[in-house]
């Protein structure tokens, strides 16, 4: 993680050395212009990142980005308020149908990683490991001794859709689970709530923002049971090796959807985020790339 932060720093003060950076006129293409990019909250931090590479690599390039829930980014992209996405989930059949033949629009999916929903306690809380049966009990409006309440990031985040999904439920209950309205409310909330399991995308806990990073330090990140991991119950942490490996039961695949039509910027950000260097921000972030990055042996003669 330190890495990929010295990388935005130095790409950072390379962007602010440039005088006036001005694309307003500029034609849009692959690497040139500027887009508007739409980015699920739980996942913004990774993109920040590479967007402020992007830009400092190709230097006629402005992209915007704006953290929505994932309910708003779908209701834009279906109002037409915004072409370019960033997602925690794909289109499904029907969506791509409904967008080919009633918008006539061909969008353009990039898969280009894998994530995880961390579940989070208070430090105080002696039980560090977390049933997920358990969990979908509770949101079903199963009682729990273990559960006193679950905290969510946003009514219209994808952690919620997850959840719900997992659970099979189309609502959540209202006793003992709540929706705030930032994943930084949510650690702040289960630090200030000993009994409070916080559920959020996990990174904001490996890239948390300055004023979010003193209350990281004050919870701990539960270890989920998985029952199918060799036949047997055992408890493990969403680490870059367990989500890789889908010992760690709760991932998402990360996707950039394109409903430009054209070869823009946004096909330019895609394959910037899909290609190596994208790839290699992502995995320096603890994230876990769709496609692992190559890395060259040079062989020297030995010198005497």
């Amino acid at each position: 993680m330190k890495q990929v932060l010295m990388m935005v720093v130095v790409a950072t003060l390379l962007f602010a050395c440039k005088k006036n950076k001005d694309v307003v006129g500029v034609k849009e293409t692959a690497v040139a212009g500027s887009a508007t990019i739409l980015v699920d909250e739980t996942i913004f931090p990774i993109i920040e990142d590479v967007a402020i590479l992007f830009e400092s690599q190709y230097t006629r390039t402005k992209i915007n980005l704006v953290s929505k829930s994932e309910a708003e980014i779908l209701n834009m992209i279906n109002t037409e308020k915004g072409q370019i996405a960033i997602l925690a989930k794909g289109l499904d059949s029907t969506e791509i149908s409904y967008f080919n033949k009633t918008k006539k629009v061909y969008p353009r999916v990039t898969e280009f990683g894998l994530d995880a929903i961390a579940f989070i306690s208070n430090k105080n809380r002696v039980d560090s490991t977390l049933v997920l049966s358990d969990v979908l009990g509770f949101l079903k409006g199963e009682p729990n001794a273990k559960i006193k309440s679950l905290v969510f990031d946003n009514p219209n985040s994808s952690t919620v859709r997850t959840l719900k999904m997992l659970a099979g439920i189309k609502d959540l209950p209202n006793k003992n689970i709540f929706a705030l309205k930032s994943n930084k409310e949510v650690v702040k909330y289960v630090t200030e709530n000993e009994g409070a399991i916080g559920i959020l995308g996990i990174n904001w806990l490996l890239q948390p923002t300055p004023d979010l990073e003193a209350y990281t330090k004050r919870v701990q990140v539960l270890a989920v049971e998985n029952v199918k991991v060799n036949a047997n119950s055992r408890f493990v942490k969403p680490n870059q090796s367990n989500i890789a490996d889908g010992s760690y039961p709760v991932t998402r695949k990360l996707y950039m959807l394109n409903f430009q039509g054209t070869a823009g910027l946004g096909m330019g950000f895609a394959s910037y985020l899909a290609g190596q260097q994208g790839q290699r921000i992502i995995l320096k972030s603890g994230l876990v790339p769709k496609h692992f990055p190559t890395r060259q042996i040079a062989v020297r003669d030995k010198v005497e």
